[in-house]
């Protein structure tokens, strides 16, 4: 009996001893398998939208070649979002993206049968702020953005970015500096010059208030200026020049605080130097086809440089117009209400309210018998995709360049479309036919 009860001890003891053995090899081989995770490289794919820059697609490096997809349901992706700069709350900090889809890419993003890469789909959208490599905090700027991306099945994990690509704003030359001889600011630029030995258009952007700096991309990104390269405008103009200025500050500024119009800003007269500059260093740039616009602070000085050289610009297009009606005179807009102007605006803007800016600028000047002047009036900055709402979607009512940049403009302050020769066109097909001859 005694042996009995020792014996029954000694199992007991002997299963305690095996279960923790049992136990430390299943964390063992917890950790082998964390362990066993590969490290792959990924790709970042940065697209701009209606609302500003999105990372849309990640594609991720294979040491294999794949010939058939994978299912883009077996991956998770988290976002992280970082700054260096100490007076700036970045929010959101970190998110889990959702993959909507895969296919085979090259390093690039673009479908391929079979290679080393595989490019994931990302949800994307105006609120979707986790999505954003921009921060705004009086101004937009970039953030360090980065993705862990892991795959249970395949044990493998991508997590350091090798290269980044962002469509549209790759085709720009983002080198250009111009020193400023009024100003005394450095102002940097892009610049995007059709594949052409003949004349063509040139289409200069300047940006609203809060692309400001040293960084072309901003402006390109912020407010989607790199569309005006894209195929569809491109072939409107057939081929044109595309040039976007920087302001190291704002265009509004005087130099001893902001106009509306009222007194000069420091940087009309070196803008106007510069797209000289421009013209004379790219000979297929046409002199007679050179149109101004810009939104906001932008919309002030586009309006500004046509006031001041109404002889030199061949027309304008403003969206959000920052310049006050009340501090322009008749004798000032007389000298171009023959000048093909098409402003842009929502009625809801409270930055730039529509009855202080383009609604009496409109009205004055067809009071005085402007020619070729049209307004877009909106009621609202719709989600003009239809993806995100559509009509029920309300952009800030700031934000009417949407229009400009998606070329969507088409009626005129009275509700019927803008037409040329009995046709109705968009703001972009319209501008495409003006010139100076």
């Amino acid at each position: 009996m005694v042996y009995s009860i020792r014996s029954s001890t000694f199992l007991r003891y002997k299963f305690h001893l095996m279960k923790k053995t049992i136990l430390k090899a299943l964390l063992f081989g917890l950790c082998v398998t964390q362990a066993a995770f590969s490290q792959e490289n990924y790709n970042l794919i940065v697209e701009g939208f209606d609302w500003g820059p999105s990372v849309s697609k990640v594609v991720l490096e294979f040491t294999d070649q794949l010939s058939e997809n994978i299912d883009y349901k077996e991956f998770t992706v988290e976002a992280t979002r970082t700054s260096s700069r100490p007076d700036v709350v970045i929010s959101p900090a970190s998110g889990t993206r959702e993959v909507i889809g895969s296919y085979i890419s090259n390093a690039k993003g673009e479908r391929a049968s079979s290679g080393n890469y595989l490019t994931l789909i990302l949800q994307v959208g105006p609120t979707l702020s986790i999505a954003s490599p921009f921060q705004y905090s009086r101004g937009n700027f970039w953030v360090d953005y980065s993705l862990s991306i892991k795959n249970e099945s395949l044990k493998t994990a991508w997590t350091k970015e090798k290269e980044r690509f962002i469509p549209l704003v790759d085709s720009f030359d983002l080198s250009g500096t111009f020193e400023g001889k009024y100003s005394g600011k450095t102002i940097h630029f892009a610049s995007y010059a059709p594949q052409t030995n003949e004349k063509k258009p040139l289409i200069v952007w300047l940006h609203g208030g809060g692309e400001g700096g040293t960084d072309p991309t901003i402006p390109l990104l912020g407010n989607r200026a790199a569309n005006y390269a894209s195929e569809e405008i491109q072939t409107l103009f057939g081929g044109a020049h595309v040039l976007v200025p920087q302001s190291p500050t704002r265009w509004m500024d005087s130099g001893t605080g902001t106009t509306r119009g009222d007194k000069d800003d420091i940087y009309f007269k070196d803008i106007k130097i510069l797209i000289e500059n421009y013209l004379k260093e790219n000979p297929t740039a046409d002199p007679q086809k050179v149109y101004v616009g810009g939104c906001s602070n932008g919309g002030y000085l586009s309006f500004k440089l046509l006031l001041e050289y109404p002889d030199f610009f061949a027309a304008g297009y403003i969206s959000a117009l920052a310049f006050w009606a009340e501090n322009v005179s008749n004798e000032a807009l007389e000298r171009i209400k023959n000048k093909p102007i098409w402003f842009i605006h929502s009625k809801d803007d409270t930055t730039t309210a529509a009855n202080s800016t383009a609604i009496p600028m409109y009205e004055k000047l067809m009071a005085i018998g402007a020619s070729d002047t049209h307004l877009s009036l909106y009621d609202h900055v719709i989600d003009i995709t239809g993806a995100y709402g559509g009509e029920d979607f309300h952009y800030p009512g700031h934000w009417s360049w949407i229009y400009s940049h998606a070329n969507k403009s088409i009626l005129d302050y009275n509700g019927k479309p803008v037409t040329e020769s009995g046709i109705p066109v968009t703001i972009m097909q319209w501008m495409s036919r003006k010139s100076l001859e």
